[in-house]
């Protein structure tokens, strides 16, 4: 599936609301809620990848700059280095993997922090004990209330929500911290009681220490992930989709580095 996304538009232009509105033959007033919050914005998804670049051909065409992604090859890409451990250091911050593997990242170097909030559903059967009025055991008893062991299946969901940041220092490959998926004993004596404030005391110390990187945090609300991805994507499978829309569409516009 390839997507079509806007950036960079002038916002309160009436002018790209109708060109928005022609292009993707919706009126001007379903075409305006896409046009909110500066940017970006998936507007369209196709299957066939000539048709993306044609929609984006023609949005260019009318004042649009745009962003075409082929989500599938950006759900299983790999080559981010996910971080298990690390540790801050005079001038440069130490991570290592889960592998072991190691590297440093100066803190000049860094140009981009985008945090975000991904929500993970679950759903399990459980099997419910309940005890019922038996009819025929109450008879059986003369009439004194008899109660039988009765089993059932109850299907149980539940969400997980969990903080992560995506890390950008020029060409390397980001580095991606997970709140739930990282220890914290690097920080040393400034380790709090809890990875919610762990991670809290990460991303306010790495803001501190690369004064040059910008810093964009509408992925951490359900709100700015759907007005990122548009109607027809779903936040808890196609949240890397947006992380990448977002720092590519932040790099191109000249707001990092």
């Amino acid at each position: 599936m390839h997507v079509v996304a806007i950036c960079h538009w002038r916002e309160g232009a009436d002018e790209l609301v109708q060109a928005l509105a022609a292009a993707l033959g919706i009126t001007a007033y379903e075409a305006r809620p896409r046009m909110l919050g500066g940017g970006p914005a998936v507007v369209a998804s196709f299957a066939d990848p000539q048709r993306a670049f044609a929609l984006a051909g023609k949005l260019e065409r009318s004042g649009f700059a745009t962003l075409v992604f082929d989500a599938t090859e950006v759900r299983g890409r790999g080559g981010r280095f996910v971080v298990r451990r690390f540790e801050f250091r005079k001038w440069a911050l130490r991570i290592e993997s889960g592998d072991g593997q190691q590297a440093e990242i100066l803190y000049d170097d860094v140009d981009l922090l985008l945090p975000c909030t991904s929500v993970v559903g679950f759903t399990e059967t459980k099997t419910v004990t309940e005890r019922k009025l038996s009819l025929g055991k109450t008879l059986l008893a003369g009439g004194v209330p008899m109660t039988t062991k009765v089993e059932r299946q109850e299907v149980v969901s539940t969400e997980e929500r969990s903080k992560s940041l995506h890390l950008y220092a020029g060409t390397r490959s980001p580095a991606v911290f997970s709140q739930s998926g990282m220890t914290f004993d690097g920080l040393g004596d400034a380790m709090k009681m809890s990875r919610e404030l762990n991670f809290a005391h990460l991303t306010s110390e790495l803001r501190r220490l690369c004064p040059k990187a910008a810093y964009d945090d509408r992925l951490l609300t359900p709100a700015g992930q759907a007005r990122l991805l548009g109607p027809g994507l779903n936040a808890e499978t196609n949240l890397n989709l947006a992380v990448e829309i977002l720092a590519r569409s932040l790099r191109e516009r000249g707001c990092v580095g």
